[in-house]
């Protein structure tokens, strides 16, 4: 068994390697690559797209999953065990997927965010929805070559990002948010927040905004000699194990928060990169173990921490040293009210924190009749602008504040959207948990979070992905996921700022 795991060990030295260039590739796509080069790059990512397919079928690969995942039982190595299990079950996905439908699909994604960038800037659906349909097309063909008498459908999907939670489950989360927390936002919208908000209507420069977010990476301890900070159309975090944790953000002059708030949304996904286990940097089980973990991640230090009063009681004098003109004579309250406004709005990543969620129920209900084929790529964005009425009582002004605000699906990224809800709900039962072994908001009185940062270290970022996300969930709370946490931390937080009784 000692030479088949060498054997397994020199295949996934190959594996990574491939992972690490299609990672570098894919970032400087979204960073700073010229607007003409995607099609040629295309082409070389369909190359190695060839070659890692290959490299993960080829028989001798098959061979040795198999007989490591034949002796499991008997692997020591608990990191190892869980790797094969892994990789036995991606291994039989993949097989089921033609090579040359893998190759096109891997060099159509290579294009296809470059081309979602510049419709959304042009306010232009049509120019990106034949490269959708062809996304769509197939991931609902990639459902019906892997799909299993246990797992069907836009389920497949879901799997994918959070192994272990299907529509049954998520429907019963939302169902939960509809009748329990839906209500109280219906309540909270319709009340005025009384508060001077004059300086939100200012320009804020992006320069100015740079020197803040940075200021805050510190605030957070996010190492910059194993990460940097770059500007992208959508902010995102991207890196390969723990030595290289990359985020990007985006500034608007005219919305001088979106940047703060994005970047510390950001700096809380790098925070769970780099505080992975270094051991496991070498194997197929760093990085975060799934898309839900990593948003409780970020929505907690963007929500809980970033948008706390305490927070702010530390770090509002160096932002107001920072915008002397902008901010002069503004007092603390009204900024924390701005940034607590519970109002419907239009984008996403600018939502607060009570109404968040609605947002995402609109994308997971659009996804689920986009795969069961009760709806086409044609029709997405009038079922958008109908459901964001519907959901939102907001009127969508233009497909670039409306189905082309985020780039999940020009990834092809379906059954990602979910996954933010129920971060934000896991991020409010782990605080909940972690206020039992310190008082987290008067931590920050430190002026940093790095008691905070050591305690999900030790519950939850150090295992990486070696175990699945229910278990490490369970490892990091002591019981399982309930979101009744999550409606009682955003009703509690909410009365309070509206003065509901």
């Amino acid at each position: 068994m000692e030479n088949t795991i060498k054997q397994y060990e020199s295949i996934r030295k190959k594996m990574l390697a491939y992972q690490f260039a299609n990672y570098m590739i894919s970032w400087d796509s979204n960073t700073e690559a010229p607007e003409e080069c995607f099609p040629l790059r295309s082409e070389q990512v369909g190359v190695l797209s060839e070659e890692s397919y290959k490299l993960q079928t080829t028989p001798e690969t098959v061979k040795i999953v198999d007989e490591l995942y034949l002796l499991r039982e008997q692997l020591t190595d608990e990191v190892l065990k869980h790797e094969i299990l892994e990789a036995k079950e991606g291994l039989e996905k993949l097989k089921k997927v033609p090579m040359d439908e893998y190759i096109d699909y891997m060099s159509l994604l290579a294009e296809s965010e470059n081309l979602w960038a510049r419709a959304k800037r042009n306010n232009d659906f049509q120019l990106f929805q034949p490269t959708l349909e062809r996304i769509v097309e197939f991931n609902r063909k990639y459902i019906k070559y892997v799909e299993t008498d246990k797992l069907k459908g836009y389920d497949v999907l879901l799997d994918e990002y959070e192994k272990g939670m299907s529509s049954k489950e998520y429907d019963e989360f939302f169902d939960t948010i509809k009748t329990e927390l839906v209500p109280f936002v219906k309540e909270v919208v319709s009340k005025k927040l009384e508060f001077d908000d004059a300086f939100n209507k200012l320009e804020y420069p992006k320069a100015e905004q740079k020197k803040f977010v940075d200021y805050i990476a510190e605030v957070l301890d996010f190492d910059l000699k194993r990460g940097f900070i770059k500007e992208s159309e959508h902010p995102f975090t991207s890196g390969f194990g723990t030595t290289d944790v990359r985020i990007t953000n985006h500034y608007y002059e005219d919305n001088f928060t979106s940047a703060i708030f994005s970047g510390i949304h950001e700096l809380g996904h790098a925070t769970y990169e780099q505080q992975i286990n270094p051991e496991l940097n070498k194997t197929l089980s760093g990085g975060g173990a799934s898309m839900a973990l990593h948003e409780s991640q970020s929505r907690f230090y963007e929500n809980i921490i970033g948008r706390s009063l305490e927070f702010w009681k530390v770090h509002f004098p160096k932002l107001k040293s920072i915008f002397k003109k902008q901010l002069r004579g503004v007092k603390l309250n009204d900024f924390y009210k701005l940034i607590n406004r519970a109002e419907a709005s239009l984008i996403r990543t600018d939502a607060d924190e009570l109404t968040y969620p609605i947002h995402i129920m609109i994308r997971y209900d659009i996804e689920k009749s986009l795969f069961n084929n009760e709806i086409e790529v044609s029709e997405l964005p009038q079922v958008w602008n109908k459901k964001y009425k519907e959901y939102l009582g907001v009127d969508v002004p233009s497909d670039k504040e409306g189905v082309l605000q985020d780039v999940h699906w020009a990834g092809g990224s379906f059954g990602y959207f979910p996954t933010y809800a129920l971060g934000s709900a896991y991020s409010a039962q782990i605080f909940k948990i972690m206020n039992k072994d310190f008082n987290v908001l008067k931590s920050l009185k430190s002026g940093n979070t790095k008691e905070i940062n050591q305690w999900l270290q030790e519950h939850l970022h150090k295992y990486g992905s070696s175990k699945y996300p229910k278990e490490l969930f369970k490892i990091c709370t002591g019981r399982k996921f309930n979101p009744k946490y999550y409606i009682s931390y955003l009703i509690k937080k909410y009365s309070k700022i509206y003065e509901i009784v």
